[in-house]
């Protein structure tokens, strides 16, 4: 029974880990030290949790939500001035998500000078594709507070993108 379980957390954990670390990366904006870190701790809890996963629906998604939690915990608990240093992106991760690496630094960086919870709701609704209503349950907001969020980090990214996002879209 107990090595089942360990099997199938295992495949869960190989399936789902790319997947979770992307989101990682976009919530950190492209951090990858901390999006490997949200990982291991999202997977650490997923593993606490699985005996009673045929309770839950879906485990991807539940996995996606305790992501957005673990984001949202560490960032109430670190100082907001603390930045990493180093190059970035390192080799790989610009290729995983292939286009224009030059878009995708200006991107990370713009999601990067938003709010921690307007970076959830933008990863939640454009990068995930989840709907308001799964996006409020994963932040544990209303609907409401969601379509007001994103309508303003979007004005916000406008804001700091202004003519540089005209001259990326015409590519």
């Amino acid at each position: 029974m107990r090595q089942g379980r360990r099997d199938g957390f295992r495949e869960f954990a190989e399936g789902r880990s790319a997947h979770l670390y992307r989101s990682a990366c976009l919530l950190a904006s492209g951090d990858t030290h901390l999006a490997e870190d949200l990982v291991q701790e999202t997977l650490g809890r997923m593993y606490l949790l699985w005996g009673r996963i045929n309770r839950i629906d879906n485990p991807a998604a539940y996995a996606q939500t305790v992501l957005v939690r673990a984001f949202l915990t560490h960032q109430r608990r670190r100082s907001s001035g603390e930045r990493p240093v180093g190059d970035f992106p390192e080799p790989g991760v610009a290729a995983a998500g292939g286009g224009d690496p030059a878009l995708r630094l200006t991107l990370l960086q713009a999601l990067g000078g938003l709010a921690p919870k307007d970076r959830v709701v933008l990863v939640l609704r454009y990068w995930e594709d989840r709907s308001v209503e799964e996006t409020a349950d994963a932040m544990n907001v209303s609907s409401a507070a969601v379509r007001t969020r994103s309508s303003r980090a979007l004005g916000r990214l406008r804001e700091q993108l202004g003519d540089s996002l005209a001259e990326f879209a015409g590519r």
